[in-house]
């Protein structure tokens, strides 16, 4: 164990010095003056071509040509990126994302199963670059859990030397086939790795987890951005197993998680097991931003969106959550959203009493918080407290209650500045009176203030320092229904703790998902009234 503990640490310490060059970092990779552009054509053998490429050289792949894998990439000397790509790339922008109807130009890497993945790493390899491929199951007979693998999340993969690092996936189309079922689109254990504008679908199980994309034996960083991601169980994951790293303590660290749209079809409701949209379970120093999240329902799971809930019982005895923003998001279309735990049920906690801490939830639009999909309608479930959360300029519509807690003490809390429903329950503890009663117990000495909490039965007497609007037409949005900019003339314009408008700036909503106009393609929808315990998950 001491010696997986010091090759973890002088590895880290490789990384922060900069023994692995930053993206971007052109300057700090090797050039050879002598690259050479291979073409592989149709029929010609993949691997063999990627083991006698040298670090700089371009491999050209036929566009429409299928190779069939476990492909692998190999350890070689030298820093230089080796690019594998379609013979058409150039007509996949680059920053755009790809879509399946670009599938046809791009050559195909193909698993026939065996429980083979498509695309392999090899111990320490580094330094690829894949532009423009499409990475599929081969039809839905083929059995594979990892349909691509980079690095290796067993315990054979105990010292940094052996996880492979600078890897790039760009404008790539990666899936399942659409009536297969296959458990995980990218295993992500790996360093210093990049999924930029890409298309990851159909990976989806019945009676187990899934993942688009899933990590939990790798150091990261990761840069995940501008992808459409698309799974059953779990759509991102990180954390929920232990390897040779993490059994050690390592956190996967330095995750940028921007502009992906999240989501699965309404169709896979009662056929796919389903649990939630994106989950830590162990992560350091995370921005998730800008990002759409929608489709969630109760199913394996209670239906919560976004779960923040650090495991060392499943991912190893360093796990924990730490330094997370989660801003300029929009979330929809689900029963509940976040879950925040302090620490893990059953695990003794660290020196300070929790293990999830630093949380940062800003700038967020939540809309269509559905009861049909069987969910309890909570904004913030907290079962055993919370430690410098800081929830501020959220607009949530319509909760069936802002927050659930459970018996925990809340430190640090900071809840300000959002225009939210107030639901049926407002903000409530295990076994304590909604409102007041919950605060006095669990929460003192908390920030709860300049809020816009609609429908608040009680207003001053339980949340004193905030604002009551009636209903939603008298909070002054620009439509009520599909435009939540307030209006100049809203009473609750100009009225946060920091001069700005309560609830979500839509302006910098919009720049942060890319220049999309924000409008909700269905209106928000009543929560019916439900015998369902909004205490009981």
């Amino acid at each position: 164990m001491n010696k997986h503990l010091t090759a973890y640490a002088f590895g880290l310490a490789a990384l922060l010095l900069g023994c692995y060059p930053q993206t971007g970092e052109k300057s700090l990779l090797s050039v050879r003056a002598n690259a050479a552009t291979i073409e592989v054509k149709a029929g010609d053998n993949l691997q063999a071509k990627i083991d006698a490429a040298a670090p700089g050289d371009t491999l050209n792949l036929a566009a429409g040509a299928t190779f069939t894998g476990p492909i692998y990439l190999r350890k070689k000397k030298g820093d230089a990126l080796i690019t594998i790509q379609s013979s058409r790339a150039s007509e996949l922008p680059a920053g755009k994302r790809v879509t399946p109807d670009k599938a046809a130009l791009m050559p195909k890497i193909i698993s026939k199963g065996q429980a083979d993945s498509a695309l392999n790493t090899d111990p320490g390899a580094h330094h690829y670059k894949l532009i423009g491929l499409e990475i599929a199951q081969a039809d839905a007979n083929a059995f594979i859990y990892d349909l691509v693998n980079l690095g290796d999340g067993s315990e054979a993969q105990d010292t940094l030397a052996e996880v492979p690092h600078h890897l790039y996936i760009e404008r790539c189309y990666i899936h399942a086939a659409q009536d297969g079922s296959l458990k995980r689109g990218i295993a992500l254990n790996s360093a210093h790795t990049e999924i930029l504008d890409s298309y990851v679908s159909g990976f989806k199980v019945k009676g187990q987890d899934s993942q688009a994309i899933g990590g939990w034996n790798g150091p990261g960083p990761f840069k995940i951005v501008n992808n459409y991601i698309e799974a059953s169980g779990i759509n991102v994951l990180f954390g929920g197993a232990t390897g040779g790293l993490s059994a050690t303590g390592m956190v996967p660290t330095g995750i940028e998680f921007k502009r992906n749209y999240v989501t699965r079809p309404m169709a896979w409701r009662g056929v796919w097991s389903v649990k939630n949209l994106f989950e830590l379970k162990s992560a350091k120093n995370v921005v998730i931003d800008g990002n759409v999240f929608e489709n969630n329902w109760t199913d394996a799971q209670s239906g919560t969106a976004i779960l923040f809930t650090p495991r060392p019982s499943d991912s190893g005895p360093g796990a924990l959550i730490e330094d997370v923003q989660f801003t300029n998001n929009i979330v929809r279309n689900i029963p509940a959203v976040f879950n925040l735990l302090r620490a893990d049920y059953g695990y003794a906690p660290d020196s300070t009493g929790t293990r999830l801490k630093r949380i940062k939830i800003s700038n967020n639009l939540v809309y269509n918080m559905d009861e049909s999909l069987e969910g309890f309608g909570t904004f913030l479930l907290t079962p055993n407290g919370s430690d410098s959360v800081t929830v501020e300029h959220n607009t949530v519509l319509p909760p069936r209650s802002i927050m659930v807690a459970g018996g925990g003490k809340h430190t640090n809390f900071v809840f300000r500045n959002n225009l939210i429903g107030h639901g049926e329950y407002g903000i409530i503890g295990d076994g304590l009176a909604p409102g007041k009663g919950t605060l006095d117990a669990l929460f003192r000495g908390a920030v709860i203030a300049s809020n816009g909490i609609i429908g608040a039965p009680n207003g001053p007497f339980d949340y004193p320092g905030n604002f009551y609007p009636a209903n939603m037409a008298s909070v002054g949005f620009t439509n009520p229904l599909s435009n939540y900019r307030l209006l100049a003339t809203s009473p609750y314009a100009k009225k946060g703790t920091d001069g700005k408008d309560l609830g979500v700036n839509v302006v910098a909503l919009e720049a942060a998902q890319g220049g999309t106009t924000v409008t909700p393609p269905t209106p928000p929808k009543t929560i019916p009234k439900t015998t369902k315990d909004p205490k009981k998950p």
